[in-house]
């Protein structure tokens, strides 16, 4: 099985978030929806990660459409004034919650290259009634914005869905006014992966595939120029987890048979993580 190039991976992973942002909308829930997952307490990713005052703030679209796996906008600590960039927006429940939490003298920026997640997006906000903030259209790894232009970056579950992490890091570190800070919630490895579990794409439209090892992540951040790393633990996700990440591996897949063995083999490999760097001054 051969490792799927960056190309395959963008298309899968616009294909499988695309159609989980026309699920939410509609939530008529198919089998393989996140929408469906309605019980807070086993969902591994989701509206689940988020209090009840934070989701009842929100339109019902924008918390079905989270997968995430961490809430970003808690960990970032944000202040009245700041300006947010969040990567990989999604359905935008980071974004406006960070809008309402830097206030009318800051503003959020999603960026998200699904187009169904844009519109979606765009949409929630509408129906939030909340101006300041702002979703483009665009990857993570060439971010539209100039340099020097935020004071924050948050992102949930999406880094490791890049295939030039080190671009994203150094686009983040680009972007980040000096004494600006990363806060994202993501997935990251306890151990390497076998070259055919790497090769799955269920497990890279899950956030398994294509997360960096800890000390990957680590070393990574200081190479594109962060200082005060920190990798703090929050879930070591079992196989039955990765499953339920992936939407549900089908049966009549020819490659069952891996996917399966994968499920059982990747107990404990891979964990949700809160990262925090700075950009020094």
């Amino acid at each position: 099985m051969n490792t799927p190039t960056a190309d395959e991976v963008r298309a899968a992973v616009r294909e499988h978030y695309g159609r989980a942002a026309e699920q939410s909308q509609s939530c008529g829930c198919a089998t393989t929806s996140t929408c469906c997952d309605s019980t807070p307490a086993t969902a591994p990713f989701g509206a689940a990660l988020y209090d009840v005052s934070e989701r009842s703030e929100l339109p019902e679209a924008a918390v079905l459409a989270s997968l995430g796996c961490g809430n970003p906008t808690a960990l970032a600590e944000l202040s009245p004034g700041e300006v947010v960039l969040d990567l990989g927006s999604g359905g935008g429940i980071d974004v406006l919650l960070s809008a309402r939490r830097v206030g009318p003298t800051g503003k959020a920026y999603g960026l998200d290259m699904t187009p169904e997640m844009h519109e979606l997006a765009v949409h929630n906000q509408a129906v939030s009634g909340v101006s300041n903030a702002e979703f483009l259209t665009g990857t993570i790894e060439d971010i539209p914005l100039p340099d020097e232009s935020v004071d924050v970056i948050i992102s949930n579950c999406v880094v490791n869905l890049s295939p030039d992490k080190p671009a994203v890091l150094r686009e983040a570190f680009r972007v980040l006014r000096p004494g600006g800070r990363l806060a994202i919630s993501d997935v990251v490895l306890r151990r390497p992966l076998s070259a055919e579990d790497a090769a799955l794409m269920d497990l890279w439209v899950s956030c398994i595939s294509g997360a960096m090892l800890e000390e990957d992540m680590r070393a990574g951040l200081v190479s594109a120029g962060f200082v005060d790393v920190d990798i703090e633990p929050v879930r070591i996700y079992t196989g039955a987890d990765l499953e339920s990440m992936a939407g549900g591996w089908r049966s009549d897949q020819p490659d069952a048979e891996i996917r399966t063995r994968a499920r059982d083999e990747l107990d404990g490999v891979a964990m949700s993580a809160f990262i925090r760097a700075t950009r020094p001054t």
